[in-house]
């Protein structure tokens, strides 16, 4: 299944969103660009809510010294090596101990 990040050319009609999230790979998937076969590089792009307690020096530099993430969304996954953000899919890992090109 590949995921689109609505406001992109084709994403939409309109203001209609029409996304959904994109899942994180877990310990038995990874993302794969079906365009170009990518497994590695992927700019990823997410939103974040967080309460962070930041510390101003007396200069009035900020610097946060604690982070709370309340949610996290990974809104869209653009691979590095063609550019493709509507042909990143979930697929599953390969099992341990397999040679390439062998499942």
């Amino acid at each position: 299944m590949t995921y689109r990040t609505a406001g992109r050319p084709g994403g939409g009609r309109g203001d209609e969103d029409d996304t959904m999230p994109v899942p994180l790979p877990t310990a038995t998937t990874r993302w794969r660009c079906t365009l170009c076969g990518n497994l590695t590089r992927f700019d990823v792009t997410r939103a974040t809510r967080a309460v962070e307690y930041v510390h101003l020096d007396l200069a009035g530099d900020p610097k946060v010294e604690e982070r709370e993430v309340l949610g996290e969304t990974v809104e869209s996954v653009r691979c590095r090596w063609c550019g493709a953000d509507d042909r990143v899919e979930l697929v599953d890992r390969p099992a341990a101990g397999t040679e390439p090109g062998q499942v």
